[in-house]
């Protein structure tokens, strides 16, 4: 159920980005670009290799990853891969949900008529590589609805997150294609900007500290029964010495009682004729202290 709520939040914020998108598309006009200095253009060549340009999206995946908290191999398994019928699968991401579900996401949507669409020279370039970019996207959209990550993934949700490595990326696609999120929510894939899958992983990571917290309050209460089991155990033995100790006290004035009655004043009369030796006879006192039952008053368990 979280998950499903995720991936509404994430459509339903796409939807009004869209729409904003589309409103400010129809009251103004797209300014040529300046062309870009000799870094950039180096940056936008060699981006538009599909290797580079994955390997990019893969560091930004990473890096959004970092933002939200979640480390590698504790909250997330990065690079996992899949052998299929179609053939291998290997999502670039796979989110662990607290509930024992998993969230894949894929972050190899292409961006080389993006990258060209900045580098044109006019606008009517910019726009054509724009309107490519969008179908590119569309294109892989269908892709990974064919692919179906969620059946060959235990416990996922009927959706895989399509993650675009940049906003822009994300507008240009639909302000050209403004069906493009509601087309590819039917298609149970979710697009998603580094804003969108920080959201997302924060609520993941959120989730996890509640887990983690949970299964600390169950641990805590196992030990306080434990405890409590063994305080018991360790009254009842303390009970069994005192018992033991009164035993001993209630014998040691018997016996005292014994001495003074039968045995001292047949010495005292010895002594009275003169047959004493160089020390005196003490006189016994019994033990009047108890020892305290520990099962009685506060110490009962």
């Amino acid at each position: 159920m979280n998950e499903l709520l995720v991936g509404a939040a994430i459509f339903a914020g796409g939807l009004i980005l869209g729409w904003l998108l589309g409103r400010q598309r129809e009251e103004a006009p797209v300014a040529p670009a300046p062309p870009p200095p000799s870094d950039a253009a180096n940056l936008i060549e060699a981006l538009r290799s599909p290797v580079v340009g994955g390997q990019w999206g893969e560091i930004q995946l990473r890096r959004v990853v970092e933002l939200a908290g979640m480390t590698a191999f504790v909250d997330f398994d990065s690079q996992r891969t899949v052998a299929t019928e179609e053939g291998r699968l290997r999502p670039d991401l796979i989110v662990r949900l607290p509930n024992g579900r998993t969230v894949v996401v894929d972050a190899k949507a292409p961006s080389r008529a993006f990258v060209e669409a900045t580098n044109a020279r006019d606008s009517a370039e910019r726009t054509r590589k724009f309107r490519e970019h969008a179908a590119l996207v569309n294109g892989h959209v269908l892709r990974l609805s064919e692919k179906g990550y969620w059946r060959q993934f235990e416990h996922t949700p009927e959706f895989v997150v399509c993650f675009l490595p940049g906003e822009s990326l994300f507008s240009a696609a639909l302000s050209q294609d403004p069906e493009l999120l509601s087309r590819s929510a039917e298609r149970n894939v979710i697009l998603a900007t580094p804003t969108t899958l920080i959201a997302l992983l924060k609520a993941v990571a959120a989730g996890w500290r509640d887990e983690r917290a949970a299964e600390s309050a169950i641990q805590i209460a196992e030990a306080g029964r434990q405890l409590h089991e063994r305080l018991a155990t360790m009254t009842e033995h303390f009970a069994r010495t005192g018992d033991s100790l009164a035993a001993a006290v209630k014998a040691y004035n018997q016996a005292i009682a014994s001495l003074d009655a039968r045995v001292l004043p047949a010495a005292r009369k010895l002594e009275e004729r003169g047959a004493r030796g160089a020390k005196s006879l003490p006189e016994p006192r019994p033990v009047e202290t108890q020892p305290r039952d520990p099962r009685q008053g506060g110490l009962r368990f």
